[in-house]
């Protein structure tokens, strides 16, 4: 956990909607993490292991969600100041980019940079929403728009829940042919 690659900071516990609270990472912090994205880390909070994803948290920056076990384990509060110690787990698995996508963003320079500073989530939403396409026609006006979102700063494809809609989408449409 001493590596170079720990970031530690203290930060006050915040109230969450969805969960008993969470955790704002300072500026200082987020400066070694990939931005716009979701990042497995493993940690400590006030001595309490953990594993969790960041997620992205708007303006803001990243977050993590701490949970009750969590909470508990760190003998902590929402409005608590907690210590806490983070180390990026490894990378996140890389989906394939499908060949089109590829030669596209070959010949865009800048969709090409802002591609290779997305996180490898968002790079796999991206492509799930191109391969989602059922005609080709969709598939290719995806890319071209993709690339103009990229090259014009987006780093996540909006309103796309990527695979969590697919599971629920598959396990929906499973469902249905074993009634039929």
């Amino acid at each position: 956990m001493h590596a170079a690659s720990t970031i530690r900071f203290s930060g006050a516990l915040e109230k969450a909607g969805g969960s008993p609270a969470i955790l704002p990472l300072p500026r200082t912090a987020r400066v070694t993490l990939p931005e716009g994205g979701e990042v497995t880390v493993e940690g400590v909070i006030n001595t309490y292991p953990f594993q969790a994803v960041l997620e992205a948290a708007g303006a803001r920056g990243l977050r993590l969600r701490v949970s009750r076990i969590m909470l508990a384990g760190a003998h902590a509060h929402v409005g608590d100041v907690a210590a806490v110690e983070l180390t990026r787990v490894g990378k996140e698995l890389e989906t394939r980019v499908p060949a089109e996508l590829r030669s596209a963003l070959a010949a865009a320079p800048r969709a090409r940079a802002m591609w290779e500073k997305t996180t490898p989530l968002a790079r796999r939403d991206w492509v799930l929403w191109i391969i989602t396409g059922k005609l080709a026609e969709t598939r290719r006006i995806r890319v071209a728009k993709g690339c103009d979102m990229l090259a014009s700063g987006k780093r996540r494809i909006c309103c796309f829940p990527g695979l969590n809609w697919l599971m629920k989408a598959g396990a929906s449409s499973r469902k249905r042919s074993r009634t039929r």
